[in-house]
């Protein structure tokens, strides 16, 4: 009896046990659609999350590392080491040629002590020096060049003048003179023109200087200026047989020539062209050349 008793109590107790299994079990083996998504949601966002930290982590310590490198001073580039020696290289020769200036300018190492002057022939040296008033003894930097070239230019034989420092102690004056061209009688003598009109000189004529026989003559008188024209156009040839230039208007120029041969020029249209035809005129016999049409030129 008491083994028949102990039978029916254990057998119920194994059926039992195998469900509780099979529930426990169920859940991880036969998930359905929604756990699953909700647990696929929950891992996106757990990873998102890690990402999230492990990118913060990692500029926060790229942060830190820019910190400690910007603590550190900066080595200098070579190309501004170049560019500082350079700018002070610079500097110290401007000094130095600014001082350099300064002793020149305001010391008598580079003084006048001599004046060299080109170029005179009627002018004299002495009438150059007086007019050109240079202080001996001034520095070369405080002369004024031009107003000195200035003043020789005014003296009435003087074309043009050039004032030149000559370093370390000369200063060189080159003169141009005026050349006579024409020569005009005056009641006070005979005044010298050079090809510009300008009457630079009273005083006896350079021997074969032709006369010139124009009313008012001057560098702004057209006759003076036509006339002119027409005695710097010719050769050298004829220019030398010329004796009188007379110009009463600009269209009516004649020429006399030292042996009384006459030239009638007329106007100064095509004076080249005139002046090429009346070299090969005076080649021929005759008494009056007329080139006044250089297309139909005349001998008489």
């Amino acid at each position: 009896m008491t083994e028949a008793n102990d039978t029916p109590t254990e057998a119920p107790t194994e059926p039992v046990a195998t469900e509780s299994a099979e529930q426990q079990a169920g859940p991880e083996v036969f998930e359905g659609p929604r756990r699953r998504a909700r647990r696929e949601r929950a891992e996106r966002r757990a990873a998102q999350a890690r990402a999230t930290a492990i990118e913060q982590a990692r500029r926060e310590a790229k942060r830190r590392a820019r910190g400690r490198a910007g603590a550190q001073p900066k080595p200098v580039p070579r190309g501004a080491v170049r560019g500082l020696k350079m700018a002070l290289a610079t500097m110290l020769v401007s000094v130095a040629a600014i001082g350099l200036g300064l002793i020149l300018y305001f010391t008598p190492v580079m003084s006048v002590r001599d004046v060299i002057v080109i170029g005179v022939g009627a002018v004299s040296r002495e009438e150059v020096l007086d007019t050109a008033k240079v202080q001996l003894g001034t520095p070369l930097l405080q002369v004024d060049t031009g107003a000195i070239a200035d003043r020789v230019a005014a003296i009435r034989r003087v074309a043009s003048a050039r004032v030149q420092r000559q370093y370390p102690s000369a200063l060189r004056i080159t003169v141009v003179e005026r050349i006579p061209v024409v020569v005009k009688d005056f009641p006070d003598g005979p005044h010298l023109y050079d090809r510009d009109g300008v009457d630079f000189a009273t005083a006896p004529p350079p021997a074969a200087l032709p006369y010139i026989d124009v009313d008012n003559p001057g560098p702004s008188d057209p006759a003076t200026k036509a006339a002119l024209e027409v005695l710097t156009a010719l050769r050298p040839e004829v220019a030398g047989q010329v004796g009188r230039i007379a110009a009463p208007s600009v269209a009516s120029i004649t020429l006399t020539l030292t042996d009384g041969r006459t030239v009638i020029w007329g106007t100064t249209d095509r004076t080249d062209e005139k002046a090429e035809k009346l070299a090969a005129l005076l080649t021929q016999p005759g008494h009056t050349y007329d080139v006044s049409s250089p297309d139909l030129p005349t001998v008489k």
